[in-house]
């Protein structure tokens, strides 16, 4: 049993998660029912996940102002106009596919009972009240934009305490990241329960009947994550984009796609940029912060369900009101963690652009629920994998303009 436990360890962490993946889907095909107690192992994995998320991030950030030193570079400002072009630019291409291949959709009632915000002011109302939330109450709920404001202030407020007191904040940070590199061994098992519950809980029968629609919105997100990414990369890095960006999605991506939550990703991609090397006082705050506002995965959802409703009414579209589109599925996938339901609940107000009426566009919400079994899978999934790649970007960038000034030094 100890050598199995050994050879087990000496496996990378992907290639476990991989065995996880394929044993969960052959229990979950066999033998469904004997399988399902072990759904638990899920529910226990992305709980864990979630839990420690939130405590992370607070003494992360905490830690890492209260001992930045003046004059050391962030990033912050690259990573950020990163995090905006690239939600821009998925909202774009998202418009443009659509327009390529139509997709009409049968409308449905499944989003009855649910209500969608009134407007984008009443996002942005709601993004910005959830800084000034009770520090206390923002961790219970996991607002991140709460805990990053009270992380911040609280980091200042410590930068001349003394190095006593920094040390046992460090210390406290250094012990939940321990913490989260022992939950994340149990990954494996935690996929393994997820694959079971998602395949015998939802199959595919339900999914069937929007094939067309679903091959469209993953079609977007992939030309997102194989494409646009790397041609984002690529103008900063003047490298091969491709090792960075397949990495993020292998070791980011597949485990964001199982949970189906940036909060309970947080986690895993804070341990990847430290497996590159990043900058702690950069990622501590940029990987949170992305889990809020970079939502490239939930701009594409936005534009692809928006356009399905208007060719399916038969609306003409102009290519100025394509791109207002672009921009409005851009802020409004900013506001997502804001609002209950997620991007889904953010159509209808891209529908108002078009005169489409909230009966209707509350109808498309319905078609979203059905198709969100993967629909939210790929859109965590490059929401998350894209925090990391965008983090790497701007620190891989610097080190490259870095270089350059030291062998332009030396020539000179």
């Amino acid at each position: 049993m100890k050598n199995l436990i050994k050879k087990w360890n000496q496996i990378s962490l992907v290639k476990q998660i991989i065995v996880g993946l394929v044993v969960g889907i052959i229990l979950a095909v066999t033998i469904p029912e004997t399988a399902k107690p072990v759904v638990i192992l899920g529910s226990l994995f992305v709980g864990a996940l979630k839990a420690i998320a939130p405590v992370l991030v607070l003494f992360l950030v905490m830690s890492a102002i209260a001992q930045h030193k003046k004059g050391h570079q962030t990033n912050m400002k690259s990573i950020i106009i990163l995090y905006l072009l690239g939600t821009f630019l998925a909202g774009l291409m998202a418009v443009i596919v659509s327009f390529v291949f139509p997709v009409s959709i049968s409308l449905t009632k499944s989003a009855e009972g649910v209500s969608a915000p009134g407007g984008v002011v009443e996002v942005l109302k709601s993004l910005c009240l959830s800084v000034v939330e009770n520090p206390v109450k923002a961790i219970y709920n996991a607002n991140y934009i709460g805990i990053l404001a009270w992380a911040t202030l609280l980091g200042m407020a410590l930068k001349n305490a003394s190095d006593t007191t920094k040390t046992v904040i460090s210390n406290f940070s250094d012990a939940v990241s321990k913490m989260v590199g022992w939950i994340i061994k149990f990954a494996p098992f935690g996929i393994m329960g997820l694959v079971i519950d998602s395949i015998t809980t939802n199959g595919i029968n339900s999914l069937l009947s929007y094939g067309k629609l679903l091959a469209v919105l993953v079609g977007c997100m992939l030309l997102v994550a194989l494409v646009l990414n790397p041609i984002i990369v690529f103008i900063n890095i003047r490298q091969n984009p491709f090792p960075l960006v397949l990495k993020c999605l292998r070791e980011s991506g597949i485990t964001a796609f199982f949970t189906r939550s940036s909060a309970a990703n947080i986690p895993v991609n804070m341990r990847l940029c430290e497996d590159l090397q990043l900058n702690k006082d950069s990622y501590s705050v940029s990987i949170p912060l992305g889990a809020t506002i970079n939502m490239a995965g939930a701009a594409v959802t936005i534009s692809v369900l928006t356009l399905a409703a208007v060719h399916t009414l038969g609306i003409h579209v102009d290519i100025l009101t394509a791109i207002i589109l672009s921009l409005l599925s851009a802020v409004c996938a900013c506001g997502t963690s804001g609002v209950a339901g997620g991007s889904l609940l953010l159509i209808p107000l891209a529908c108002s652009i078009f005169g489409i009426p909230s009966d209707v566009s509350m109808q498309v919400v319905g078609v979203g629920f059905i198709i969100g079994v993967l629909q939210d899978s790929f859109e965590t999934a490059i929401n998350s994998s894209t925090d990391v790649l965008f983090t790497a970007t701007a620190e891989f960038k610097e080190r490259r303009k870095k270089e350059r000034t030291i062998q332009f030094q030396k020539v000179s």
